[in-house]
């Protein structure tokens, strides 16, 4: 992905890591048009920066999806990257029977929604020059917080999926995962002030410098990350898991 001279949508930039990469992404001499369900706190997102845009859409809505595609590339026909980032986390008792609307919010937001934008964009975005398409995970994805069993199910899938896009899609579009760490924002009470967490723009500093290398990985891992990425392939999944879950798997 080419580090300026963009136009880039990212899902999910009104708060946290959205904001922050879609206003550094500005800043670094790209257009950027960022979504959320609020559009106070998008407008908080774009404040002060001329090439940065804010546009209401609810991800979890397959006819908003539709409908604001449609428009997005007329309004910005230079689009050529797209960032699916907007997601949610839940906490979990999977010991007993349950609602299960935050399980199908979260199948919808984190899985459906990357899935649907990805696929109403394609065929624009094989069009443009220098397309890519990002696609957040997490950590989790290779190694799951159990109290968190919904989250990490759709990022593992997430990370899945990427694969099989970036190969399907291999000399056409280029495929980056970036799979966080945890870090220090809103998306649960009380994740932007845990010390253990690594501070936002830490993340986003480290983040940033890996997007300026050329050729951008095709995974964008930070440090704090590969303690989980590599657990498996370094033997030691099992103990992970253990650790994780003794220190982050509680409420």
């Amino acid at each position: 992905m080419k580090p300026s001279g963009n136009t880039i949508l990212i899902s999910g930039g009104g708060t946290g890591i959205g904001r922050r990469l879609a206003q550094r992404w500005h800043d670094a001499g790209n257009v950027v048009i960022v979504t959320g369900r609020t559009l106070a706190s998008l407008e908080d997102t774009i404040a002060g920066r001329a090439n940065l845009h804010a546009r209401v859409l609810d991800v979890t809505d397959a006819a908003a999806i539709a409908a604001f595609t449609a428009g997005i590339v007329t309004e910005f026909p230079s689009l050529n990257v797209l960032v699916n980032n907007a997601g949610i986390m839940r906490f979990e008792d999977l010991t007993a029977p349950r609602d299960l609307g935050d399980v199908e919010a979260t199948i919808a937001t984190n899985l459906m929604a990357p899935i649907r934008l990805t696929d109403a964009l394609i065929t624009h975005l094989k069009a443009q020059g220098d397309p890519a398409i990002v696609m957040v995970s997490s950590g989790l994805a290779f190694v799951p917080m159990a109290v968190t069993a919904t989250y990490c199910a759709t990022k593992a899938a997430i990370h899945s999926y990427s694969q099989s896009l970036r190969h399907q899609l291999a000399g056409k579009i280029e495929v980056i995962e970036l799979a966080p760490p945890a870090v220090q924002t809103d998306l649960t009470p009380g994740q932007s002030t845990r010390a253990n967490y690594l501070p936002l723009e830490t993340f986003i500093d480290q983040t940033m410098a890996l997007f300026e290398q050329e050729p951008t990985p095709p995974e964008v891992l930070v440090p704090n990350v590969l303690f989980l990425r590599n657990a498996e392939a370094e033997g030691r999944y099992t103990a992970t898991f253990e650790i994780l879950n003794r220190d982050f798997g509680h409420n």
